[in-house]
């Protein structure tokens, strides 16, 4: 009997931001691996087993997973956000490609959600309009040259730019050195949303611009949104600013 893997998003908070689909794939699942932090959100069902791991061990789960399901169990990995974005649905193909031929034989489900630089564009406005990219300023399966060439590639060619995993402990500098080579092809007056745990209890959306970005405080819980040359502030008297891309765009200087 061949078995089901779903990798689901459980999208940025509460249970409001789940999909439907993602809600029937957990009830129906018999087994629940996840990121502790992650699956804390889902509640507990009567007769689903559990089983918790760190941040770090994406592949290790992932075959985990794959392995039970390949015992003929229906399976959900959960993921925050959508599994597709710097998540574990990657995590798990990367497994299936180097993995057993049993488990390519399996029923695979990628489940979507909303991903944080949807939840955070959303609360600040329309910031993603136009043409706009995601990078990881993360360099634990990069490194840092890479990321730097491709926010001097995103900056000077125009695009909108979601940051993910902007600061941790262990990484405390990258931010601001990723902020300096954003102003070498930005203007200080471009705007920069900062978006910390949208969606969840805590949740806060601050609004300011490039030159002043370095003096706002963020974490791995902060989605920030470095806007392009086009995007703008709408100020608005008693209510909070509007910031929004639009849809049409100048020519690029090459």
């Amino acid at each position: 009997m061949s078995g089901r893997l779903a990798i689901i998003g459980l999208g940025p908070g509460d249970d409001r931001y789940l999909t439907r689909e993602a809600e029937e794939e957990l009830s129906s699942a018999e087994a629940l691996y996840g990121y502790g932090p992650y699956l804390d959100r889902v509640p507990p069902r009567e007769g689903q087993a559990r089983f918790s791991s760190g941040n770090r061990v994406e592949g290790a789960r992932a075959a985990a997973a794959l392995a039970h399901a390949a015992q003929g169990a229906r399976v959900a990995i959960v993921s925050g956000g959508d599994p597709g974005v710097f998540a574990m649905a990657a995590a798990v193909c990367g497994e299936i490609e180097a993995g057993p031929e049993a488990w390519r034989a399996l029923d695979i489900a990628v489940v979507p959600g909303i991903t944080a630089m949807l939840a955070v564009a959303a609360r600040a406005g329309a910031p993603l309009g136009h043409d706009f990219c995601a990078i990881s300023l993360s360099e634990n399966l990069k490194p840092w040259e890479a990321i730097v060439r491709r926010l001097d590639a995103a900056a000077s060619g125009g695009f909108v730019i979601a940051l993910y995993n902007p600061i941790s402990q262990a990484r405390p500098w990258q931010l601001g050195e990723a902020f300096a080579r954003l102003g070498r092809h930005l203007a200080p007056s471009t705007p920069v949303v900062f978006g910390r745990a949208v969606g969840r209890v805590g949740e806060a959306l601050t609004i300011t611009t490039l030159d002043c970005a370095g003096e706002e405080k963020a974490d791995m819980a902060t989605l920030i949104i470095v806007g392009s040359p086009e995007t703008r502030i709408i100020a608005r008297d008693g209510r909070a600013p509007l910031v929004y891309t639009p849809r049409e765009a100048a020519e690029v200087p090459a």
